[in-house]
């Protein structure tokens, strides 16, 4: 799965309703997911990772708890990819997520549910970034 079909999938599952703790949104994607191919939720694993580590830099999170950084970066990626690359340019955008505590921890463990689903079996996931607070060393340089 590249960046732009990981954006699609999130627009795509997006509900029309308010959905601020992104339990909707996770519930969609995993159904997706799961009736699709492994690769697919592989794929969707990495982007989601990938996303994730890229706001992982002191300008968003000096002042959270790591779990509160984790799942307002969630937030910020379920809210699309509009919202995902203005907070990228303009780090001021993440304060309302981080101030509202608006959380997506739901967001974390689509891909595991819908590996689940498929295989029968948990994840050990391992991925080409951690998403885990704080692990992006070079966005917390001479923090």
């Amino acid at each position: 799965m590249n960046e732009n079909a990981f954006w699609q999938l999130i627009g795509d599952c997006t509900p029309s309703m308010p959905d601020p703790d992104a339990e909707l949104l996770a519930a969609a994607l995993t159904n997706r997911l799961a009736a699709g191919p492994l690769a697919t939720v592989i794929g969707f694993a990495e982007q989601l990772s990938c996303a994730l580590y890229r706001l992982d830099r002191k300008e968003y999170g000096h002042d959270l708890s790591s779990d509160s950084f984790l799942y307002t970066r969630a937030a910020i990626v379920a809210a699309g990819r509009e919202t995902y690359e203005a907070v990228l340019r303009d780090p001021q955008l993440f304060v309302p997520y981080a101030a509202d505590l608006t959380w997506a921890e739901n967001l974390l463990y689509v891909p595991d549910e819908a590996y689940r689903r498929i295989t029968g079996e948990e994840w050990d996931r391992s991925t080409r970034y951690s998403y885990e607070s704080y692990s992006n060393t070079a966005g917390w340089a001479d923090a």
